[in-house]
């Protein structure tokens, strides 16, 4: 099924690609075409326009830049629609490649114009690429003298207890660092969910701060003390 599932976005992939390139192709041949049906000839007017082109050039620097890297992104194929991407911490599914931009839609259903050089120059990490879990981390700090052993089962009940948590692979609690103010722990579980893993994060937040409440594990917060002397 997982397969089966992988082909048919892997096919969808390469269609449009390989549409989009045909259709820009098409476009220049027939610019092309039409410039020499008017008598004017195509390889003259590049030659005795080279002086403006190279001006033109650094004007729109920028715009030939995500030109390029839409052909890139076309032709290499290594981006396709519907992926998932986090660019810059956020997370999108891509909609449209374009030539110069990319049209994808985020985790608040908010349509957003990409650049196309901003994928292809920047740390991009596809979540598509990935196998069908992702392992996700919750980071957490309690105060010193809090039951290490309890606050590690509770962590790890928490994740188990959210539905969309992968339950072949078990989650898994550490204790990370002894912090300034805290104990600093985090919670490993792996999932499905990308497109929506905010959300089941913030499901599986909830379910630790409640079982903290119960257990009387007190989350820490920074305070300044202030002495004064007369």
């Amino acid at each position: 099924m997982f397969r089966r599932r992988n082909l048919e976005h892997f096919n969808e992939g390469n269609t449009y690609s390989l549409f989009q390139i045909i259709k820009y192709i098409l476009w220049i041949i027939a610019i092309a075409f039409i410039l020499e049906t008017l008598g004017v000839k195509v390889t003259l007017l590049i030659a005795g326009s080279a002086a403006l082109l190279v001006g033109v050039g650094l004007g729109l620097q920028q715009t030939f830049n995500d030109i390029i890297s839409g052909i890139i992104l076309l032709s290499e194929r290594s981006i396709r629609i519907s992926d998932i991407l986090e660019i810059d911490g956020d997370i999108v599914k891509i909609q449209e490649i374009g030539l110069r931009t990319s049209k994808g839609l985020n985790t608040d259903d908010i349509s957003i114009i990409i650049p196309n050089s901003l994928i292809t120059t920047n740390k991009v990490i596809n979540w598509s690429h990935q196998t069908n879990l992702n392992r996700f981390r919750i980071d957490v700090g309690v105060a010193y003298g809090s039951d290490v052993e309890l606050v590690i089962k509770i962590l790890h009940e928490s994740a188990m207890e959210h539905p969309e948590v992968d339950d072949q692979k078990l989650p898994e609690a550490r204790l990370v660092n002894f912090g300034n103010s805290s104990l600093d722990f985090q919670v490993l579980f792996y999932s499905s969910t990308v497109f929506g893993s905010a959300r089941m994060k913030s499901d599986i937040r909830r379910i630790i701060n409640r079982k903290f409440i119960q257990s009387n594990i007190s989350i820490p917060f920074p305070q300044m003390d202030v002495h004064m002397k007369s």
